[in-house]
């Protein structure tokens, strides 16, 4: 069996479910983030290379069952069309390492109007407050 090459060894160290994810544009079940609950203040960073990708001040709650943002940091981001699955949709990359994240819909709140609904498993949170503590 040939097993496909990926640029995993750039990213860092990543589990067999991020990995599905990131790099061969996979899903979480809906409702399975712990990230969904979280409410705190701080900064959502690619689970592959660490490059900040939302801040938790965008995120608000979808009922779609994956995280969900209204807004991007500038540059954080690519776009590709997507049309697996029998749909048109947009694909949301990690603009670092080229991570799949997950997908943008044009059915967002204000002011962007848009959902930026990404896989929990291939974000990492920052507590605001783990940088002035010292925690990781």
């Amino acid at each position: 069996m040939v097993q496909k090459s990926t640029p995993i060894a750039v990213c860092g160290s990543l589990t067999p479910d991020q990995v599905r994810i990131l790099r061969e544009h996979g899903t979480e079940r809906p409702g399975s983030s712990p990230l969904n609950h979280e409410k705190r203040p701080g900064q959502y960073r690619c689970a592959g290379c660490g490059n900040p990708l939302f801040t938790a001040d965008t995120k608000y709650e979808s009922g779609s069952g994956w995280p969900s943002f209204f807004d991007v940091l500038p540059g954080a981001i690519e776009e590709r069309r997507d049309i697996s699955h029998g749909m048109i949709r947009v694909e949301v990359l990690c603009a670092n390492c080229q991570g799949h994240l997950g997908h943008v819909f044009p059915d967002g709140p204000p002011p962007t109007g848009l959902r930026y609904c990404m896989n929990g498993l291939v974000l990492d949170f920052q507590p605001e407050d783990s940088a002035s503590s010292g925690a990781i």
